[in-house]
């Protein structure tokens, strides 16, 4: 065989290798993290997405998470410049760009899981929020809502009215309009810093989640905890990816992945803090942490203040525009279908 032959043939060979290679070359998601290592969002949501995407994908796609690639307001940026493919977001970690999204914040005064109500925000974000283009720059694979947002203080309160004069840590959306109407003093600081600002004195307390007893160790600097059924608030989350990286994959790749997230993914990211609640109950319960209900009279003037708050939120949207009335009751009607399917319990993975 002639050398130029022989070096057409190795080349065809080395080619259809190389081809042979890429098809079967995994893609990877990489997702930057800001909670810590032992937070539920890394111990179940990503190793159970990741087991998820990877079956959906007969192992062509698969997830990598790097954490403390950027501080938690940044990861919206992060995720748009291409830094990380994906990640997830606490909206009111940026004041003024979200709006809509302040819809799943609002007090219900009943009770209703974490699983539910981020399954019901994400078909509401699909059908009634999506269009404010809030987002923009990012894809949006899943909306989240933590648990009952509790009001938890140094010193055992019964009543709303001893909070007058109090002060307590806030973040920002509906828990700081609440914190004003109550009379309290909001003093804004990461739910990180609650522990210290407590044990030194500079606040009285915190508006914070059940799991923060735990997870932050409120339960050691604030143990008693005045409850509403529902919660005070809620906290609004997405998971976000950058549109290019559907680039790396293939269309039925983008298809199977897609199936796994959304409502599923949604879903997921709800019993994530189901669970987080729980074991926070449960800490708090070994430690001496008391939990009061709200009165009833104190329950009426909260749903007095929720209503004005919701008029001032609708008025607010109006302008990205959201049907805000149509959208809160499409909300709670979807919690109700919600709560009729069953739980993602059964396929979650956790490390």
């Amino acid at each position: 065989m002639k050398q130029s032959a022989r070096f057409l043939v190795g080349a065809i060979a080395a080619s259809s290798m190389a081809f042979s290679m890429s098809s079967f070359a995994q893609a990877t998601i990489t997702v930057s993290t800001w909670g810590g290592p032992n937070h539920g969002v890394n111990t179940i949501v990503w190793p159970t997405w990741k087991a998820w995407i990877e079956e959906a994908t007969d192992d062509r796609v698969t997830v990598e998470v790097v954490h403390d690639m950027g501080p938690p307001p940044a990861q919206m940026e992060i995720v748009a410049d291409g830094i990380a493919d994906a990640s997830w977001i606490f909206h009111a970690h940026m004041a003024g760009r979200f709006l809509a999204t302040q819809l799943p914040e609002f007090p219900t005064f009943e009770e209703f899981s974490s699983e539910d109500a981020s399954a019901a925000y994400w078909h509401t974000h699909q059908e009634y929020l999506k269009q404010a283009n809030e987002h923009r720059g990012v894809d949006v694979v899943g909306m989240g809502v933590h648990g009952p947002g509790q009001i938890f203080t140094r010193d055992q309160i019964s009543s709303i009215d001893e909070l007058a004069g109090k002060r307590l840590r806030v973040g920002g959306g509906v828990m700081s309009g609440l914190a004003e109407a109550m009379s309290v003093t909001g003093v804004a600081i990461p739910p990180t810093g609650t522990y210290e600002a407590a044990s030194q004195g500079v606040v009285d307390g915190a508006m914070l989640t059940l799991e923060s007893l735990r997870s932050f160790r409120v339960a050691e600097v604030a143990p008693h905890t005045l409850t509403v059924d529902g919660g005070f608030y809620r906290g609004s989350f997405a998971i976000v990816m950058n549109p290019m990286f559907w680039d790396q994959v293939s269309d039925e790749d983008r298809v199977a992945i897609e199936s796994v997230s959304g409502e599923r993914l949604s879903r997921l990211f709800g019993y994530m803090m189901d669970v987080s609640d729980q074991r926070g109950v449960e800490f708090g319960e070994e430690n001496g942490a008391t939990f009061t209900q709200a009165s009833e009279q104190d329950i009426d003037y909260l749903r007095g203040v929720t209503s004005n708050l919701q008029d001032a939120w609708s008025e607010s949207v109006k302008s990205r525009d959201v049907d805000a009335p149509a959208a809160l009751a499409f909300f709670h009607e979807q919690l109700v279908n919600a709560a009729a399917e069953e739980s993602i319990a059964t396929s979650v993975v956790s490390h």
